[in-house]
């Protein structure tokens, strides 16, 4: 499968967010520290990106990821998630997983939380298997 070149929307401490071609964003988590603004920062990215290309799917690529804070957990969980779903449309997350435990645990706490809103998250090992399955979900 060709990879075609997609625009930066945005980068920082926490990571990139790039406007697929395929029609979802990728936000690809960096391996190094960030604050909690960072974070905040790039999902609120993350927002308007859904709101301004009318997308509701996200590839997440946490492979490099330090886990979550618990006031990243929090925020993320009780505060962007709802915000996502109501204000940006969000439906698919597609979770590219680290191998390490404490990040799969600290995404595991956030993406139970869903339970009630119209949003289906999956894991998977492979950027090309999270892209695929993304690439098959309602726009």
């Amino acid at each position: 499968m060709n990879h075609v070149a997609s625009p930066v929307l945005f980068e920082n401490a926490a990571g990139r967010l790039l406007a697929d071609p395929v029609g979802f964003l990728r936000a690809t988590w960096s391996p190094g520290p960030r604050t909690l603004a960072d974070t905040q920062a790039l999902f609120e990215q993350m927002l308007r990106g859904l709101q301004q290309q009318r997308w509701s799917r996200i590839l997440i690529n946490q492979l490099a990821m330090p886990p979550f804070s618990p006031a990243e957990q929090q925020w993320i969980a009780r505060t962007w998630l709802p915000r996502a779903v109501a204000e940006g449309g969000y439906r698919h997350g597609a979770v590219v997983v680290s191998p390490d435990v404490l990040v799969r645990l600290a995404t595991a706490f956030v993406t139970t939380t869903v339970q009630g809103l119209p949003l289906v998250y999956r894991s998977f090992d492979t950027e090309a298997a999270a892209a695929a399955w993304l690439a098959q979900q309602p726009g």
